[in-house]
């Protein structure tokens, strides 16, 4: 993530949430339309914590989310994604977002068992059948290698099939062969499958919606079309949405009410979890 990116999400949290994000730490606040209780463990460790928006007036059928953010799966933290928590819960949809841990710390697969530990938290909280895998970036590629056909919600006792479907903005989902250095550190291999969505969407798979910004030059569109493709191939529901001159930012940040214009992103988010 750069530094304009980071500076962008950061300034969204705060101008959104009204006060510094690190205030709402280690308590449960009471905003508009929504509690917000923060840094609930999910596992050992500071950066397994999740942050979990629950609306004051939820959704009769109680569908809810837990979105993983993006930031090169080596940099990003949960308060800074207050502003997707809040459109979410604003439109009674129960939001959860969970901090993993990040490189150099780790190395794959640790923050997908991550992500797998945080949804299982989610799972037990809201019921597994009403919980949506939604992810950017990054957090996309955990969220999709969660949904796939894949062992790692398995192993923590949590039904894949069971999720009420992936929703995937703008991931990368078949990036090798890898030429960064830096990445091929974090995944183990420049051209190792075992570390690719695309490798493990077989049948059986949810229903997913993916949806990428035309414009995005960091994550290419190609990567959700070739996943919309194999989850065709499976026989499995999806829906691919390529949003004209929309970037790699854009698609998350209009979550928010400030940036709303940039992208149709919240409104395809909330129509799909609604006929769902």
């Amino acid at each position: 993530m750069s530094i304009a990116r980071r500076g962008l999400i950061a300034g969204m949290a705060s101008l959104l949430g009204g006060c510094s994000p690190a205030a709402l730490l280690n308590t449960t606040v009471s905003r508009s339309g929504y509690k917000l209780t923060a840094d609930i463990p999910y596992g050992e460790g500071p950066r397994r914590t999740l942050d979990l928006y629950v609306p004051e007036t939820p959704r009769a059928d109680g569908k809810a989310v837990i979105f993983f953010y993006g930031g090169s799966w080596d940099m990003g933290k949960k308060n800074d994604y207050l502003f997707v928590g809040q459109a979410l819960a604003a439109r009674g949809i129960t939001c959860i977002i969970p901090d993993y841990r990040l490189y150099p710390e780790v190395r794959f697969p640790a923050f997908v068992e991550d992500g797998a530990q945080a949804t299982r938290w989610a799972a037990d909280k809201v019921g597994v059948e009403k919980l949506f895998v939604m992810g950017h970036s990054a957090g996309a590629e955990i969220a999709a290698m969660l949904a796939v056909n894949t062992p790692y919600l398995a192993k923590v006792g949590v039904d894949r099939m069971k999720l009420r479907g992936l929703i995937g903005l703008a991931g990368p989902y078949d990036i090798i062969p890898i030429t960064s250095a830096k990445l091929i550190d974090i995944f183990g291999s420049a051209t190792d499958p075992q570390t690719q969505p695309l490798t493990f969407a077989k049948a059986p798979l949810p229903p997913a919606l993916l949806l990428h910004g035309t414009t995005d030059d960091t994550v290419y569109p190609r990567n959700s079309e070739k996943l919309a493709a194999a989850w065709r191939a499976a026989g499995a529901p999806v829906e691919l949405k390529l949003l004209p001159d929309v970037s790699h930012i854009d698609i998350v940040a209009a979550f928010s009410d400030f940036l709303h214009k940039r992208a149709t992103t919240r409104e395809d988010v909330v129509e799909y979890i609604d006929t769902h």
